[in-house]
């Protein structure tokens, strides 16, 4: 099923985004996570991508460059998703470190297995530029891999005719803006491209603070965009994250939070204070419309657990 088709029919669902293992690394760990998502009936469940990366080994006889994937395995745990536990997934597709073509042949194979929901993302840049070989392309912006997507559900390929696939294509947004964006407006300015170049609904980057979020709600309808808007949720689990999450995923910690996390001394307490954090942020979202929520839970799933538990509970006690 499509994940417009599930907003459409489910009331109020909540999706989960994971990451593959480290490569080298045994699926066994993950495999407990998504055990434990699946309890909850999610409607689908992102899978994140990643493109190789430059590093440097030291050797006795001087230093040797290597490129690789530290994260592989998003197509595997999306058919694991899809076909082990009846779960409909979605992949991140993304244009830096992929050519056209390799992204052509990643969404045939897709399309081979039945999943037709993906993300479709410019991703981050890595610090080294890919090379595009002779005779290959690459697509430079998100709204570029959009239309690339939109081309094969009309049965285009690059270079022949196809029979039509049929994905239903995800895009990101950010409640805060983009660090690389000047400003809000313009930021949902280049939102709107990729809607216009045929993306069918948006999920937000974590924010902490609603007030933000409406706001963006807010500008998007001033650029007539009218697709649904998943916000994108994390819930803070440790003292390290009040630094990491804003300088990686460039969003403001509300002062509120911070200082509580900050005067936290234990681990519990720091997980005890941001699942009721993501529980208030959940209750008002939900009761402003939102059509579902989207948690970043990543790796481990022992505090999403915790949180769906007492979001259940609340639910029941409310009804």
């Amino acid at each position: 099923m499509k994940v417009i088709e599930h907003l459409e029919q489910r009331e109020k669902p909540i999706s989960f985004e994971i990451i593959p293992p480290l490569r080298g690394n045994s699926l066994e760990k993950l495999e407990k996570v998504i055990q434990t998502l699946a309890k909850y009936n999610p409607p689908f469940i992102d899978v994140t991508s990643h493109s190789a990366k430059e590093e440097f080994l030291y050797e006795e006889d001087g230093i040797r460059r290597i490129l690789r994937k530290k994260r592989p395995g998003t197509l595997g745990i999306c058919a694991i998703i899809k076909h082990k536990y009846n779960i409909d997934s979605v992949p991140h597709i993304l244009c830096h470190g992929f050519t056209r073509e390799e992204t052509e042949d990643i969404l045939i194979e897709l399309n081979y297995i039945g999943i037709n929901n993906v993300l479709a993302l410019r991703g981050d840049k890595t610090g080294f530029n890919k090379p595009t070989p002779r005779g290959k392309t690459k697509n430079q912006y998100a709204s570029d891999l959009i239309k690339q997507i939109q081309d094969m559900n009309q049965g285009k390929l690059i270079n022949q005719d196809s029979k039509p696939t049929d994905f239903c294509i995800g895009v990101a947004s950010y409640p805060e803006k983009h660090f690389e964006a000047p400003n809000l407006k313009r930021d949902i300015e280049y939102l709107k491209q990729k809607i216009d170049a045929g993306a069918n609904y948006i999920v937000t980057q974590m924010f902490f603070n609603n007030k933000k979020y409406f706001r963006f709600l807010d500008e998007c309808k001033k650029q007539n965009i009218t697709v649904p808007i998943i916000p994108g949720l994390k819930i803070i689990t440790k003292k390290s994250h009040l630094t990491f999450l804003p300088k990686t995923f460039h969003c403001e910690i509300p002062y509120e939070l911070s200082t509580q996390i900050e005067e936290a001394t234990t681990k519990q307490d720091i997980q005890k204070i941001g699942i009721n954090w993501a529980l208030n942020q959940t209750k008002e979202l939900f009761e402003q419309g939102s059509p579902a929520l989207h948690f970043y839970v990543m790796g481990s799933s022992t505090t999403i657990e915790q949180f769906m538990q007492q979001h259940q509970s609340l639910k029941k006690r409310k009804n």
